[in-house]
């Protein structure tokens, strides 16, 4: 991508503890705080007590 390391593991890295926006293939959208990620991209998001895991091939955006 840029020179300046916005590759997209690059932008998770930054984004792991902070509030995003994810949306789904189906349309679906999750928001709370990025709590980890792998290499598939496949995420781990908390909103308050609620934990979920979404799988990286079903994410369309996501928005830190």
């Amino acid at each position: 991508m840029s020179e300046n390391g916005n590759r997209p593991l690059d932008v998770l890295e930054t984004s792991v503890g902070e509030s995003v926006t994810v949306q789904l293939k189906d349309g679906e959208i999750y928001q709370g705080t990025l709590a980890g990620y792998d290499q598939h991209m496949n995420l781990v998001v908390e909103e308050e007590e609620d934990t979920t895991i979404i799988r990286g091939d079903n994410v369309v955006t996501i928005r830190p």
